[in-house]
């Protein structure tokens, strides 16, 4: 015997009354740009590792952008290759107001009031080796770490960002950097938290569209183990700000 007490599909029986009662819209809204950014002009670099990508000098950026704005995209979220030159133990170039990524911040903002401007945060464009953080004796500090990436961040907030996304997964940098925005009057600036980063080879062509190889070790002292469910959700209950 047909049981007819439930009948969902009534729901579905027609587009007009999927779309009233659609849980989940995808629209434009919905849609963050990844955008990779070098030093100089005129420069449009195609990447081996990422089909049909490019990175762009900022002129560059700016006018590739224009196609995206006039279809509905609001935000992109900005990732350096630095030079190799400037890259040091110490990561200085990170937080150095006159360094590539807040120039970008300032001229897209410039370009383009409305767009949305996210910046990462994270010290492995910036650092000979290719970590997330400052090593000494082979170990990444942690505490030390989130101190560059305090300045990183209100750098990037003066220069205009509108939201900040930290993506290192050092512990406690969430609420540092939150204190010093709010401290420095840039409480409307948000941060999109990486909470829950995986260790894994997945970020491999990510990693050579910045430059930012890893050249002795991993990232598994500060990235999480994919195998570990109960620890990612621990992390992003306690990181969230």
């Amino acid at each position: 015997m047909l049981n007819t007490e439930s009948r969902p599909r009534r729901n579905r029986k027609s587009s007009y009354i999927r779309d009233l009662l659609g849980e989940t819209k995808l629209s434009m809204n919905d849609f963050v740009l990844p955008c990779f950014i070098e030093e100089g002009k005129r420069a449009k670099v195609k990447l081996t590792s990422l089909p049909f990508v490019y990175r762009f000098s900022v002129d560059m950026l700016i006018q590739e952008l224009k196609e995206y704005i006039d279809v509905g995209l609001r935000a992109v979220a900005l990732f350096p290759r630095v030079p190799q030159e400037k890259k040091s133990d110490d990561a200085k170039e990170a937080y150095r107001k006159e360094s590539l990524v807040p120039q970008a911040i300032k001229e897209l903002k410039s370009a383009y009031p409305k767009l949305c401007v996210i910046a990462d945060i994270a010290l492995d464009p910036f650092t000979l080796d290719g970590h997330d953080g400052i090593v000494e004796k082979g170990e990444v500090l942690n505490d030390e770490t989130v101190k560059i990436l305090v300045k990183q961040a209100l750098c990037y907030a003066k220069a205009g960002a509108d939201m900040l996304a930290p993506s290192d997964m050092m512990d406690g940098r969430i609420g540092r950097i939150r204190e010093e925005l709010d401290q420095h009057q840039f409480k409307n600036v948000s941060l999109l938290s990486y909470s829950a980063k995986y260790a894994s080879s997945f970020y491999g062509p990510f990693r050579e569209a910045i430059d930012s190889g890893l050249r002795k070790s991993d990232k598994k002292s500060y990235q999480m183990d994919p195998a570990n469910r109960r620890e990612a959700i621990r992390e992003v209950f306690f990181g969230y700000r």
